[in-house]
């Protein structure tokens, strides 16, 4: 069994106050939209997201803030999960004529962020996407549950369900792409007196629809070599001035192929600033140039059987792995070749099951250049 999906939570409970009352929007004005009648829908709204991934809450852990950010939801709709964050507002006041803050938004967010999610889903308007942007320091796909009185930014489903329809297919092991989608949010105080002024925020990592085959040449297909030489370049576009471990694979060659690099085409070479450091090393030889340096590892998946790590790449041992960490693991793969999979997840052998079991979760996959897909690494017998 794949392991727990770990889903970051926040609902801005002051989401879309300002809407049923006339305000055309929410900012700076919850007080005057309470007194005015105006009841929260935020938590509603993302109800009605997460009730598309009822059937699959035994697979799910919510990490979220408490009260009504995401602790009464949770309780309401059954989810196992764990409050990381104790909101300014206690349960139930928001309704009452309390409210929470940008800085608790913000300060979930971070909390988040800490919590080794999968995915972070929040519930409000272009203002929340804002705080949201600003908390995050991380390029953490999000994906947020419209609910507020202006959805300008790109960070949206089209629909509560729509945005609960991505979850699920992130579940069902689909190819979801990644993409940068924009910030936006307009002047509510110039908004209300009949003027637009829209203005770009920052950008996020936004899950997407699949596209599971890039529109390249012939009739749509992949064309291997273009695919490789785009994968390559988004690569060489990471490189600064850590080391880079190369993994064994001709997709990982097309990278040393572009950089004019001699490669080892079943073996392990080292990089750094593009230039070869060493070719073809062992294990403890890899230990010995990567100890207290920081690098990244570039490795690919076996064709048809979908096996990242120790499968031709036994050198990339337990230790070095642990060495890297999980957030410098950068891994390349054709969609032809993910979708080949069926949906089965990417496999870690490594030798150590505690460190395989570490590893699982949900990766960036380079598809092309400025292109990813979310896919699970994730082994059979995880609980």
């Amino acid at each position: 069994m794949a392991g727990m999906f770990r889903l970051g939570m926040v609902i801005n409970p002051l989401a879309g106050l300002g809407g049923s009352v006339a305000l055309k929007g929410s900012d700076n004005v919850a007080k005057e939209a309470l007194a005015r009648g105006a009841e929260p829908k935020s938590a509603l709204r993302m109800a009605q997201a997460l009730t598309v991934i009822l059937p699959y809450k035994e697979r799910i852990k919510i990490l979220t803030a408490s009260g009504d950010m995401g602790e009464a939801l949770c309780q309401q709709m059954g989810f196992n999960y764990e409050v990381v964050y104790q909101s300014t507002v206690e349960q139930g006041l928001v309704a009452a004529g309390q409210h929470t803050l940008a800085t608790d938004t913000q300060n979930a967010v971070k909390r988040l962020e800490q919590q080794d999610l999968d995915l972070l889903m929040f519930s409000g308007g272009d203002g929340t996407a804002r705080d949201v942007h600003q908390a995050l320091d991380t390029e953490l796909p999000v994906l947020g549950v419209p609910a507020g009185v202006k959805i300008h930014s790109g960070v949206y489903g089209i629909t509560p369900q729509a945005s609960g329809m991505v979850l699920k297919m992130l579940l069902d092991g689909e190819l979801v792409s990644i993409m940068s989608a924009d910030v936006m949010d307009i002047d509510e105080s110039a908004f209300r007196s009949g003027t637009v002024k829209a203005r770009r925020f920052g950008e996020m990592c936004v899950p997407a629809e699949p596209r599971y085959i890039q529109a390249v040449k012939m009739g749509g297909k992949e064309v291997d070599e273009l695919v490789l030489a785009d994968m390559a370049a988004e690569v060489i576009d990471l490189m600064e001035d850590e080391l880079f471990i190369m993994g064994s694979g001709s997709t990982v060659a097309a990278v040393m192929e572009s950089l004019g690099l001699d490669n080892t085409l079943l073996g392990v070479d080292v990089i750094q600033e593009q230039a070869l450091v060493a070719s073809d090393l062992s294990a403890a030889q890899l230990l010995e140039i990567v100890a207290g340096q920081s690098a990244k590892l570039v490795i690919t998946l076996i064709g048809g059987q979908g096996h990242i790590l120790g499968r031709g790449n036994q050198q990339l041992s337990p230790a070095l792995i642990r060495q890297v960490g999980k957030d410098n693991i950068i891994i390349m793969a054709t969609k032809t070749k993910l979708k080949a999979l069926e949906g089965r997840p990417l496999i870690v052998d490594s030798g150590d099951p505690e460190l395989d079991k570490a590893l699982s979760g949900y990766y960036k996959v380079i598809t092309g250049y400025h292109d990813y897909v979310m896919y699970q690494v994730a082994n059979p017998d995880f609980v």
